[in-house]
């Protein structure tokens, strides 16, 4: 449940000044020139993935649906652009009435996609679209970079807990937009109670190494955690001697102590210390949580450690090395003239570099083996082919400018896992190689 559900207030500023200065100055051009009616048809995609990954994921649409509804200019707004003199008065009158009133499809949020995968297309007038290109692209390419990578950490975690708590290595507001996409792309808690607040996601946390250096000795600190939060509480066992440490827990909490979590050291060999530990002292249920800069391939390389849950924080928010997915938002198609029913045109960047774009409004469909087993993303302008009808991945999420494409967090962090396990099995090795699948046009 989050606070929507609870009915308590959530915050819902503007969000019309998460733009660059350029898409305003556009827009003023365009009022001049009398070509901000056109019809026009934008798109967002990815040339190409970060090194080395196989596939990409699709997170922050719901954060996207919310960021259009919000796009308006209020009159603090208004006046910041004027004092500015960033645009003149005809613009800032225009501005006033803004309301994006036009179409929106995409690829639903979790879903995986590949370099030229459509995976979020904008219609209306030149003018209304081309407002929403930076805080669009900022959401997509922050959250999907997330989102990858807490894939992969999933992918490798064997179905083990993964705990997102990386609040504290990012700017607040990402931390909160990073708890989601986390989710999404697999991970069960968080450590950042906004996260849950906003989004409803599972909070957990107990407590950290200043807690037993306050007290005068660490069975002090473990008696006044398991008196406040029960036996099934988790005691951090690593701040002086490890096996001193979780002799002492197992005395004060019993064998019904619910987890104890190592936070430092050689994490493969002390897990199974520790985990041996636990069993002689009777305390065979107790889980092992390890955390301490883990990525995927320190998490991967714990496969065969007995641990019950993984902690993420720096590395997951970070994107693993990865902070952006190269997402841009490209005109592909605009009308011949103003007139509302002029045929569209499809337009392209053509430039050197392996910056071009492919023109024409796109549909996209992942071909399957009769294993049902993706082979590729088919993207094509034309009418799609009768085997693809049915695989079709644009789903609408806004019409005539009501949003319409809403859903639960918990639906696309299943689609993930479903559209993840669609894939071919290389597609969660951890060894660099080019896209799972090949992005074929048709």
């Amino acid at each position: 449940m989050n606070a929507a559900d609870l009915g308590l207030p959530v915050d819902v500023p503007s969000t019309a000044l998460f733009t660059d200065q350029y898409e305003l100055t556009m827009l003023r051009a365009a009022l001049t020139a009398g070509t901000a009616d056109r019809r026009s048809v934008f798109e967002v995609f990815t040339r190409r993935l970060p090194e080395g990954r196989r596939y990409g994921v699709l997170a922050g649409v719901g954060r996207v649906l919310d960021a259009v509804e919000n796009f308006r200019f209020d009159p603090a707004v208004l006046e910041f652009l004027r004092e500015r003199s960033i645009v003149d008065e005809p613009t800032l009158e225009w501005l006033s009435r803004y309301r994006f009133s036009g179409d929106v499809w995409g690829y639903p949020e979790g879903e995986v996609y590949f370099p030229g995968s459509p995976v979020l297309r904008v219609e209306g007038s030149f003018a209304e679209c081309v407002l929403l290109e930076t805080v669009i692209l900022s959401i997509l390419n922050h959250d999907s970079a997330i989102a990858a990578a807490a894939s992969r950490m999933s992918a490798v975690a064997g179905g083990r807990g993964l705990i997102e708590m990386g609040a504290r290595r990012t700017h607040e507001l990402a931390a909160v937009a990073a708890s989601r996409a986390a989710y999404v792309g697999g991970f069960d808690s968080t450590s950042d109670l906004a996260a849950g607040f906003r989004y409803g996601i599972p909070t957990v946390g107990t407590s950290a190494h200043a807690f037993t250096l306050l007290h005068d000795s660490e069975r002090d600190a473990f008696r006044a955690q398991v008196e406040t939060l029960g036996r099934g509480t988790t005691l951090l066992v690593d701040t002086y001697d490890v096996a001193e440490a979780v002799r002492t827990a197992v005395e004060v909490a019993g064998p019904e102590l619910g987890a104890v979590r190592i936070d430092s050291g050689d994490l493969l060999l002390v897990a199974h210390r520790v985990r041996a530990q636990l069993d002689e002292l009777g305390a065979r249920d107790t889980r092992i949580v390890v955390t301490s800069d883990l990525d995927e391939y320190a998490i991967a390389s714990l496969a065969a450690a007995p641990v019950d849950a993984y902690g993420v924080g720096t590395q997951l928010v970070t994107g693993s090395g990865h902070p952006t997915c190269s997402m841009v938002y490209k005109l592909v198609a605009r009308a011949a003239s103003a007139d509302p029913k002029a045929p569209l045109v499809p337009v392209a960047k053509k430039s050197l570099g392996g910056k071009a774009s492919v023109g024409g409004r796109k549909w996209a469909a992942r071909r399957t083996g009769a294993d049902g087993v993706a082979e590729a993303e088919v993207v094509g302008t034309g009418p799609v082919p009768a085997d693809l009808a049915d695989r079709q991945l644009l789903v609408e999420l806004v019409k005539g400018g009501q949003v319409v494409g809403r859903e639960p967090l918990e639906a696309a962090r299943a689609r993930h896992i479903a559209a993840r396990a669609g894939l071919p099995m290389s597609a969660v090795q951890l060894s660099r190689g080019e896209p799972v699948l090949p992005t074929e046009y048709a």
